[in-house]
């Protein structure tokens, strides 16, 4: 079916408004009721919202405008469905291995910009440290970093190093935790800046990587490096990298481009989207804190390298199959290709 987009919205739009006024009531007086009158009303403009849905199904061109009316129908079904006595409940696991998964599935190119702006940082640090190597203190601006990599690594696997974190790895965890999770925050929130801040930071931390990584790779330590940084690294990095995700879609909403939504109906279309990828980031980063503070920063002879690099390895195997297969619907046993 073709429809004139343009058109379509012209005469449809204040039937959708009037609609997501009468939700806006409805959700923010929890104890509201209706009038006959107004429950008629609000089910013509449902039912009548529901239909353009429908005809926008394959208009594959304005996929803000249909996650927009996907979000007004299924609001609206759940106040004609709901007792008004009973909360609906939250339910922890379903949102995390179905919704979080689905909704970085759908925004796939911007966690590639994100992935693309990263790689390029890094790219640049460790041509930058390879060539530059006086720049050390300027890629990385960490005291633990200053040494050389063949300094560190005696260091770190000297006898009485067994356990320096005994009695503060729960403390230590915990501003891992917080540290990373406001970083991967600020990347999201950044995309206010219509993605720039967003991009530099995500470019900022893959200069320090690459730098960090070419240090260790050319002063022979490579098994170190990897030991080091798979076991927690392996999911650190890409909730940042989700993060950053979420501000490229957010700095779409605001720029708008390709759509004849008004920029607040465009940031109320994905605002559920960046709440499951920025609470499911916080999750991932609550599990690679704990990691890397009773695992990661043990080295040999505690724990030995080819054991951390093993589990760093297969948890970012199980981290992407969960992102990419994870809440994806059976396909029927009776169903034709």
């Amino acid at each position: 079916m073709i429809i004139d987009i343009e058109k379509f919205i012209t005469q449809e739009r204040s039937y959708w408004s009037e609609l997501e006024k009468s939700l806006e009531g409805l959700e923010t007086d929890f104890g509201a009721q209706l009038s006959l009158s107004e429950i008629k009303r609000f089910h013509y403009l449902y039912g009548r919202t529901a239909s353009d849905l429908a005809r926008l199904t394959t208009f594959s061109t304005e996929p803000n405008l249909r996650r927009y009316l996907e979000s007004l129908v299924a609001r609206a079904y759940g106040q004609l469905h709901e007792s008004r006595g009973r909360q609906v409940r939250f339910k922890p696991l379903q949102w995390f291995f179905t919704d979080f998964p689905q909704t970085f599935r759908r925004h796939w190119i911007a966690f590639v910009m994100s992935t693309a702006l990263l790689l390029g940082g890094s790219l640049f640090g460790g041509l930058s440290m390879r060539f530059d190597p006086e720049a050390k203190s300027t890629l990385m601006p960490f005291d633990h970093l200053m040494q050389t990599p063949a300094e560190r690594v005696a260091s770190e696997q000297k006898p009485q190093h067994a356990d320096r974190l005994a009695g503060r790895k729960s403390s230590f965890s915990s501003f891992l935790i917080t540290n990373n999770t406001r970083v991967s925050i600020l990347t999201l929130a950044l995309g206010v800046t219509c993605g720039i801040g967003t991009a530099i930071l995500l470019f900022s931390n893959g200069v320090m990587l690459g730098a960090v990584c070419v240090d260790y790779i050319v002063g022979g330590q490579s098994v170190f490096l990897a030991g080091w940084l798979l076991p927690h690294g392996s999911i650190e990095i890409p909730s940042i990298l989700i993060a950053g995700q979420g501000g490229f879609i957010l700095a779409h909403a605001l720029i708008g481009y390709g759509s004849s939504l008004s920029m607040t109906s465009r940031l109320r279309a994905i605002l559920p989207d960046l709440t499951n990828l920025i609470f499911g980031v916080a999750v991932l980063l609550i599990w690679a804190g704990i990691i890397e503070a009773f695992f990661s920063q043990y080295h040999e002879p505690v724990i030995p390298y080819w054991v951390k690099i093993t589990f760093g390895s297969i948890q970012l195997l199980l981290l992407t199959l969960f992102l990419m297969r994870s809440g994806v619907a059976p396909t029927s046993s009776g169903a034709k290709s």
